[in-house]
Order: structure tokens, then sequence, then C-alpha cells
């Protein structure tokens, strides 16, 4: 018997189906929400006129547990819960592997 996961994002605000995650930080806590592409730039130009103002900060010792490009606007979740629907092994926690999302990029996900 076969099983399929399917990892639906829905919109925090709306209940709608979701596009992204996006993540965001204010006053040293973190935060996120999935969002439509309309809400998502809807945060974001509200956003803007504080971000254009702000300096940026480096991290102060505090790493993320996954960085760079082939990680953005990717959401762990879903790729853990393909990657297992694939055969694929991936711990529960912590750090995807590179080459663990870019199969899950290739998979048209």
């Amino acid at each position: 018997m076969a099983t399929k996961t399917e990892v639906v994002l829905v919109d925090d605000l709306t209940g709608d189906p979701a596009d992204t995650t996006v993540k965001f930080a204010l006053d040293k806590t973190e935060y996120e929400i999935d969002l439509t592409k309309d809400n998502a730039t809807e945060l974001r130009e509200a956003l803007s006129r504080y971000v254009n103002a702000a300096r940026r900060v480096s991290g102060g010792g505090r790493r993320a547990a996954v960085t760079g490009k082939a990680f953005e606007d990717v959401d762990g979740r879903a790729v853990r819960a393909w990657a297992q629907s694939k055969g694929i092994q991936v711990s529960p926690r912590g750090r995807l592997s590179k080459d663990v999302v870019e199969q899950y990029r290739a998979a048209g996900n």
C-alpha cells in the first residue's frame, strides 16, 4: 500500500491556500507566518518604511539552522514530509542537507 503525504500551507490571516512562509523578527523575537502572495507583499510593503531606515545587525553569535540561497523560502516541515514520503532519510530536527532541498525543488516544490 502506498501512502502520500501532502503538506498544504494555509494563509494564517485568511485561511486561503498560502504561497509562502514569511519570517521576521521584532524585539528579539522571531516569527513566521504563512501567507498568500498578496498578503506577503502587503506585509513587506507595510514594513518597508522601517526596513529602509534600519541598520542590519549581524547574528551576534547566533546562526540560523539553515542558511544560504539554496534554502530561502523553503519550509523545513514540508521538505521533511516530502523526503519521508520518498523514502529519503532526514532527521526530524536540525539542518537539512543541501542535497535534500535541491531534490525537493527539482520535484517541483
